[in-house]
């Protein structure tokens, strides 16, 4: 392991055991809110496996999924890394504490925070010629929210490339999902998370319980179908 993918470890094995230098007054709140070492492992390996040398992250929080996002670039080891992550909130509601764990990381060189909410910050990408290889989004849960995030990271991430959503196990992520899958042509990439997470739609003991991330292969060109076609989802 490089010298650089070493300090990523560290600062990731000491958040995972000892939880960040600072916390929201919310009971458990890191608990809660960040994803599970486990399922950042799986997105880092996933993101090596596809040889991702340019990813677009929403949500930052507490940054375990940016330092996965992180190492798997510090691995990967493209000519230009880049990792551009969309939140709104990391200083008025969580006091940098992610960014300041990812510069401690030493991956504020290859890392830029756009503190805007993704229904600003993608359209501006969009609107640079901005081109990933992947996305991770773990942004606003609403329905409309989602969607809006997914059309734009359509238009983001190149034909071909990965798109991974985290909370599928919420109706309304998996009802924005649903409707790419059916009339955009986007397919999960099954197993891809099978050893993560698994957690009850809507939290519904009675109901199944799925992977708590999903991944997703973009098709090979972007189409946009006639609306003729259209089929509920």
């Amino acid at each position: 392991m490089s010298e650089r993918g070493a300090r990523v470890r560290e600062v990731r094995r000491r958040l995972a055991q000892d939880g960040p230098p600072w916390t929201r007054d919310h009971e458990l709140d890191f608990q809660t809110v960040t994803m599970p070492e486990r399922d950042c492992d799986l997105l880092r390996d996933l993101l090596i496996a596809d040889g991702a040398g340019t990813v677009v992250e929403v949500g930052l929080a507490y940054a375990s999924s940016a330092l996965a996002v992180g190492e798997a670039l510090v691995t990967v080891d493209p000519p230009h890394p880049r990792h551009v992550i969309v939140d709104p909130f990391q200083d008025q509601a969580y006091s940098d504490v992610g960014w300041d764990l990812l510069r401690a990381a030493g991956l504020d060189s290859v890392a830029t925070l756009m503190r805007s909410p993704s229904s600003v910050a993608l359209p501006e990408l969009v609107s640079e010629g901005f081109i990933a290889d992947a996305a991770f989004v773990d942004g606003s849960h609403r329905f409309h929210e989602v969607f809006v995030d997914l059309y734009f990271l359509r238009k983001i991430v190149r034909p071909g490339g990965l798109v991974v959503m985290d909370d599928d196990w919420t109706p309304s992520v998996r009802t924005a999902v649903r409707y790419y899958e059916r009339h955009l042509g986007w397919t999960a990439i099954p197993g891809a998370f099978a050893a993560g997470t698994l957690r009850h739609i809507a939290d519904d003991p009675a109901a199944e319980a799925v992977p708590r991330c999903r991944a997703l292969r973009l098709p090979d060109a972007l189409v946009e179908p006639p609306f003729t076609e259209f089929h509920p989802f």
